[in-house]
């Protein structure tokens, strides 16, 4: 009996992309001019191992811990508001992102969420900064304008692969398309916009962190004070405070993903 032909790994055309990314990488490390030898020198080793010893021991006096413990509160809150305003923004835009409203205002509305996600968090900064002054203020609106353009497009891909028979069969029986969108789409969608809202708080809680380096306030302000001060040790417990806080953040989000996904 003749055996059945064996099928190809791989078709010609995924082949032919995963060498032009091969030669994209090593063209990368070519262009770059890393040096590695540079990196790992006696020199170098000695130069860093200095650097960090300056770290240790992080200040522990309890009111320097007080003031970055209301820092953290900050960053805190920064990102949490940031991240909602994001989700009640981009579950807007992601409406007409996704088609439901023409094609005309799909285009229109991709377009505008191209542009807030393209521009970084500190480039929202920088501009609401002056607008809006230091503070953490200004960096709870970067976030969100940043975030927001995200998790619309998130949002609208999401709605855009949903099943239509749902929602179809709920229109042919009379219910209006703001009816069928709540009672068919939504609630197939829902989990996958939660889990999405939580991971751009993960990130958001980073990126507030770094925004304080531009005046935004939050450990980053705190941050980047203590080291143009060369002020290690003071330095190394806002690092310190970040680490807990994020481990802290992931730790919450993974446990509400895995309760939402079951």
């Amino acid at each position: 009996m003749q055996r059945p032909p064996v099928p190809p790994l791989m078709s010609r055309s995924t082949a032919a992309l995963l060498l032009g990314l091969l030669a994209l990488v090593a063209a990368s490390f070519h262009s770059l001019s890393i040096k590695w030898g540079d990196l790992f020198s006696a020199d170098a080793l000695r130069s860093s191992a200095e650097f960090v010893a300056g770290f240790v021991p992080p200040e522990l006096a309890s009111a320097f811990l007080s003031r970055v413990g209301g820092a953290l509160l900050e960053t805190l809150s920064m990102s949490a508001l940031s991240t909602l305003i994001a989700f009640c923004a981009g579950l807007l835009l992601a409406i007409p992102a996704s088609g439901r409203m023409g094609s005309s205002l799909r285009a229109a509305t991709r377009l505008l969420l191209n542009v807030l996600r393209s521009i970084p968090e500190l480039v929202w900064a920088s501009i609401l900064l002056i607008a809006a002054g230091l503070g953490p203020f200004a960096g709870t609106l970067a976030l969100a304008a940043h975030t927001g353009g995200v998790l619309g497009r998130l949002f609208a891909d999401t709605l855009e692969n949903l099943p239509r028979a749902p929602e179809e069969t709920l229109r042919i029986n009379g219910a209006s398309p703001l009816a069928a969108f709540l009672y068919a789409a939504l609630p197939l969608a829902w989990p996958q916009f939660v889990s999405y809202a939580l991971y751009r708080w993960e990130n958001n809680i980073r990126a507030a962190a770094i925004l304080g380096v531009v005046g935004a306030g939050g450990l980053g302000q705190m941050l980047k004070y203590h080291l143009s001060l060369f002020q290690m040790q003071q330095a190394a417990t806002v690092i310190l405070a970040m680490l807990v806080m994020v481990a802290l953040v992931d730790a919450i989000s993974f446990w509400l993903r895995h309760r939402l996904m079951e």
